[in-house]
């Protein structure tokens, strides 16, 4: 089933998105639909290195991205203001480090498209020897909120979003 169907649900999308787009329920464009829900996976499973992502708790997501949509809205203002009324003097731009527990790849995929989608921040990358996000704020007054906002706010949900708990063996503590 995996080999021809790599991710049903997008699959499902593909065709729905296909019979909105054609605004017709005709057979034609069904097949056409299918065939092309049923393709495009197919195809762009080499592109998949990791595999497609497996969504533990859609809520989850759902609140996480929520939240970055009002965190996103709320930067914006900020920085307009500062831009708009602040000298460039008064601008304390830095780099901060954030030590990361996330280590799913679609899970910092995800944390990247929302910190770089937040007015204020660029992810710079991820040091390989400590395993920490090198970020750039705007401006910078609290490094350490930045560092608890970064991991209680996008790190945690997404870790609860792309990894399974991990339970422990037989015979290890609890």
């Amino acid at each position: 089933m995996k080999r021809w169907l790599p991710s049903p649900i997008l699959s499902i999308c593909l065709l729905l998105m296909w019979l909105m787009l054609n605004q017709s329920v005709e057979p034609a464009h069904w097949l056409l639909g299918g065939v092309l829900g049923i393709a495009a996976p197919m195809l762009a499973r080499p592109l998949q290195p990791h595999g497609y992502a497996h969504i533990a708790r859609p809520l989850a997501l759902f609140r996480l991205l929520w939240l970055s949509l009002i965190e996103i809205v709320r930067s914006c203002f900020n920085v307009s203001q500062i831009i708009l009324f602040r000298r460039s003097e008064g601008v304390n731009s830095q780099f901060i480090r954030v030590p990361l527990d996330l280590h799913s790849p679609h899970g910092l995929a995800l944390l990247s498209c929302l910190i770089n989608s937040t007015p204020g921040t660029v992810w710079v990358e991820i040091l390989p020897d400590t395993h920490e996000l090198l970020l750039h704020v705007f401006d910078l007054h609290d490094e350490q909120w930045w560092i608890d906002t970064i991991k209680s706010h996008y790190e945690q949900p997404i870790i609860e979003v792309f990894e399974q708990p991990r339970h422990p063996k037989q015979g290890e503590g609890t």
